[in-house]
């Protein structure tokens, strides 16, 4: 009887078979599952309140709303904390220019100023103050010309003050003693009459630097604290003016 050994051809055969491993399929790698998808919720109200559109009309609605809000944060901080103004006028020359042709002007071009709209909520007024303000009703009837004006804070609520001629040209005194001021030109002086003011509680005298071309208080009365709008803190129209105060 013959079996696989018998043979050695088929022997070895046989024990070849027997030693070897028998060959596997590969093994086929699992697949990475994909991460779940996580849904963008957006934070903006526009987006929320436009989810449901299609997509122009979300796009449109979105830059009206931003336009929108730029313009009203523009006219906010015009309102609350900044705003420009022009020199009309030769009241304040040479400190702030005015353009020709006027009368007394200096310049081709007329200042533009920024005010600070707050300040004068967080303190109060100061002597030398460049301010805008209301002007009372007796601006118009006296100068011909009323609204707003930009001049200087010459008396404070409750001092005397008074015109005194030294010279011929007049000077400011308050409470008696002569007040120091460096931004007037000895020609820009004018040669009134003597006369003393009372300055009331809540009020302030305001005059310009260029004293011979400027109605102010001396014609109109004091401005009460409520007419302040704000304090002038820089030039920034025409570039060769631009300042800070």
């Amino acid at each position: 009887m013959s079996d696989g050994y018998s043979d050695p051809e088929r022997r070895y055969d046989f024990d070849r078979q027997i030693s070897e491993p028998p060959t596997l399929p590969p093994v086929q790698p699992r697949p990475t599952p994909e991460p779940p998808v996580q849904q963008h919720h957006s934070r903006n109200p526009v987006d929320r309140l436009t989810r449901g559109l299609p997509q122009p009309w979300r796009v449109i609605i979105d830059w009206v709303v931003t336009i929108v809000g730029a313009i009203l944060i523009v006219l906010a901080i015009k309102e609350w904390v900044v705003n420009p103004y022009r020199i009309p006028s030769s009241s304040m020359e040479p400190t702030l220019h005015c353009a020709e042709p006027a009368t007394g002007c200096e310049a081709g071009f007329s200042d533009r100023v920024l005010a600070n709209r707050f300040i004068y909520h967080l303190k109060d007024p100061e002597r030398g103050d460049i301010a805008v303000f209301e002007t009372p009703q007796a601006a118009q009837e006296r100068c011909g010309a009323g609204g707003t004006f930009v001049k200087r804070i010459i008396g404070l609520p409750g001092e005397r003050l008074e015109l005194r001629t030294q010279g011929g040209l007049t000077y400011v005194f308050i409470d008696g003693r002569r007040l120091e001021e460096p931004y007037i030109a000895q020609d820009r002086r004018d040669t009134r009459n003597p006369r003393t003011y009372q300055v009331p509680p809540g009020g302030y005298f305001m005059m310009g630097d260029n004293r011979g071309q400027s109605c102010d208080s001396r014609e109109w009365g004091t401005v009460p604290r409520d007419n302040l709008i704000g304090k002038v803190f820089a030039t920034y129209w025409p570039p060769n003016r631009i300042s800070i105060r």
